[in-house]
């Protein structure tokens, strides 16, 4: 079995789908993919179905979806399947069970290279942990679960990973700076915080890779550019760690030039 849900959900058990049309059931498989291998309560699937709207028949309709569920996938395994639809898709003692490979999950395999970055680049390994970081972003093929409506539960689960994917990102950034190629990552950054206009961490990498690149009138552009955002919007300031690095590209600091040895991310320089 194969499922994505870093993008459209798509699930193929001995190569038939095994998603429902419609909405609830949808719902449902996503929240089981999620969670594979690991008990879902029934609670915790009816509050995401209906959050504080249960209905009287929450319980039957849940066990229906189910049902739904296990008759779509016997139909894609086929008689000849060495495990049944309710291997599969298992009843636990207060819950469900979704029982898969490892790694069958998209998002598994993401974590999975995620972590290997992680690892390598805390060994020092720049150019692995990019690259590892790389193939973890290229798993995604758009928002996750776009396609499916979502309910209280998916919803904090669809948060915790665009935030988890934006934290790779910036440590793919990180990576790639102290390998020397910031003139490669201006483009990349540039449309980056055109989207996040508010996110101190990505300006920082971009205000570093602009300076590097011998734009030092164009890093303090930005600078000015999310202070207006952050004054305007939320009526902060800029952090005191970026207002040293604005401070450090003014002064054309040596601490800027990425020197060897030099661990942290770009606003960690400048905590002190």
């Amino acid at each position: 079995m194969e499922i994505n849900v870093l993008g459209p959900l798509s699930a193929h058990a001995a190569g038939g789908s095994i998603v429902p049309s419609a909405g609830k059931p949808r719902q449902v498989l996503a929240l089981l993919a999620l969670y594979a291998n690991q008990v879902v309560p029934v609670p915790t699937l009816m509050e995401e179905l209906w959050g504080a709207d249960m209905p009287r028949s929450g319980l039957t309709t849940l066990q229906t979806y189910i049902l739904h569920l296990r008759r779509m996938l016997g139909s894609a395994l086929g008689p000849d399947s060495l495990y049944s639809a309710k291997e599969v898709l298992a009843t636990r003692h207060g819950g469900y069970l979704l029982q898969i490979q490892p790694g069958a999950v998209d998002v598994h395999e993401y974590d999975r290279l995620a972590e290997l970055g992680r690892e390598v680049g805390q060994c020092g390994d720049d150019a692995a942990a990019a690259q590892y970081y790389r193939e973890a972003l290229a798993v995604w093929r758009g928002p996750a679960l776009v396609d499916v409506r979502v309910g209280p539960v998916l919803e904090i689960e669809l948060a915790r990973l665009e935030e988890s994917r934006l934290r790779v990102l910036e440590r793919r950034i990180e990576a790639d700076l102290r390998l020397g190629r910031h003139a490669d990552l201006v483009p990349e950054l540039t449309g980056l915080i055109g989207r996040h206009p508010l996110h101190e961490g990505l300006h920082a990498q971009c205000m570093a890779a602009l300076y590097r690149s011998g734009r030092q009138w164009h890093a303090l552009e930005v600078y000015q550019g999310l202070r207006g955002h952050l004054v305007e919007e939320l009526g902060l300031e800029p952090s005191l760690r970026l207002r040293k690095l604005h401070q450090a590209i003014l002064a054309g600091d040596p601490a800027l030039d990425a020197p060897d040895g030099q661990r942290q991310p770009i606003l960690d320089l400048f905590a002190a």
